[in-house]
């Protein structure tokens, strides 16, 4: 089973991707924890390329060859070979980020982002969680990491509000793999019900 973790920036799904790998290996499963952009050796070499810098380093268009170079190079030495070898497979952001991000933030590219997804990656997952979280809390817990990956965070709460109110749109437009879970309660309430939802779908 394919799973992927979406939402805003600082919700907290990074932390629930990591848990829910936790959980299901306890279970005896094998799973994979995984990330996008990056998770092999060249897409993360790309991540540093998009996620550091200016936020007006690339135009969108260029953005979204990046990621989409990135996506393929993870699918084809980490994601493919892993399911094929019957592991679960965790990744922390897929396609669907693109979609909002680079789809939808800075112009109307949703057409060339799933154009290009069809062309290179040709797969979704089986299961994604969108955790979400109020885009003031999410902006605010996102800059108090302090970290060098900012260049999405630090285009300000609207573009924030905008990728909000973007994956609540795609979890209705892919109802049949999101689950919405609310991410503004305790971490092990978060993890407890994306678990119980995880297993539901394993079984």
């Amino acid at each position: 089973m394919f799973i992927t973790f979406e939402g805003i920036d600082g919700s907290g799904k990074s932390t629930q991707a990591r848990l829910l790998a936790e959980a299901l290996r306890a279970d005896g499963l094998d799973v994979v924890l995984t990330r996008e952009p990056g998770g092999s050796p060249g897409a993360e070499e790309i991540r540093r390329l998009v996620l550091e810098g200016d936020p007006d380093r690339w135009s969108p268009e260029t953005e979204i060859l990046l990621f989409t170079a990135a996506r393929r190079d993870h699918l084809e030495r980490t994601i493919a070979p892993a399911l094929a070898a019957g592991r679960i497979v965790i990744c922390d952001r897929f396609a669907d980020s693109t979609r909002m991000y680079q789809g939808l933030s800075r112009g109307d590219l949703r057409g060339l982002v799933d154009q290009l997804h069809a062309l290179m990656i040709g797969r979704e997952p089986d299961l994604t969680f969108l955790v979400d979280i109020d885009p003031t809390v999410g902006l605010a817990r996102a800059k108090g990491r302090q970290g060098t990956e900012e260049r999405f965070e630090d285009m300000g709460l609207a573009m924030q509000e905008r990728m909000r109110a973007g994956f609540l749109a795609l979890a209705r437009e892919f109802a049949t793999r999101f689950r919405l879970v609310n991410g503004a309660r305790p971490t092990e309430d978060v993890a407890a019900e994306i678990l119980s939802l995880t297993r539901a779908a394993l079984a």
